[in-house]
C-alpha cells in the first residue's frame, strides 16, 4: 500500500492520512489540535458511523470482495473527501429502498476508486473497527474535539 510522507503541511492529505497523524500523536491535546487542523464533514462523518452506536451499516460485516487500488496515492482515484456525500447509501436510513445487490456493487465500486488505504479506512468505518488499526483515537477524544457532535441520535431524518 503506498503511502506518502507526512512531514510537510499538505493540507489535502486523505482522511486516512489525518487519522494517522492523530493516532500517532503523543498528547490528547496534540489529538484534538490535528482534528481541529484538518475537521472537515467528511472526517466527521466517517467518526459518526463508527463511533455512533444509533449509525448502523447497512452492508455486511466483514471481508469485502474489492481488487484495491494499487495507484500512487494522489493519482488515478477518488478521494472519501468528495465521496463521502454518498456515503449515506451504506446505512441504515439512508437509502433503504435501495436493492441489497446494488448497494454492494456501489460499495465495492467505491472502495475500487478510492487510495487503497481509503478504501481500508472505509472498511473499518463499516464494520466500527476504527480502534484496531487507529488505536488512540477514540470516541472521548473525537467528543472533546468536535462538542458539536450529538452522539446517540436519528441520524436519517
Amino acid at each position: 500500500m503506498a503511502t506518502r510522507n507526512m512531514d510537510n503541511s499538505n493540507p489535502r492529505l486523505l482522511i486516512s492520512e489525518i487519522l494517522r497523524k492523530v493516532s500517532n500523536a503523543k498528547t490528547k491535546k496534540e489529538k484534538i489540535a490535528l482534528l481541529h487542523k484538518h475537521n472537515s464533514q467528511a472526517l466527521r462523518s466517517l467518526l459518526i458511523w463508527n463511533y455512533d452506536d444509533k449509525v448502523v451499516s447497512a452492508v455486511p460485516e466483514g471481508e469485502v470482495p474489492y481488487t484495491p487500488n494499487d495507484a500512487p496515492v494522489g493519482t488515478d482515484h477518488t478521494r472519501l473527501e468528495q465521496e463521502y456525500r454518498g456515503l449515506y447509501r451504506f446505512v441504515k436510513g439512508g437509502a433503504d429502498s435501495l436493492p441489497s445487490l446494488k448497494r454492494e456493487s456501489l460499495f465495492v465500486q467505491l472502495l475500487e476508486g478510492l487510495a487503497a488505504e481509503e478504501a481500508e479506512l472505509v472498511c473499518l468505518v463499516k464494520d466500527k473497527t476504527l480502534g484496531t488499526k487507529y488505536k488512540r483515537i477514540t470516541k472521548a477524544v473525537i467528543s472533546e474535539a468536535f462538542p458539536q457532535i450529538k452522539w446517540g441520535i436519528n441520524r436519517s431524518t
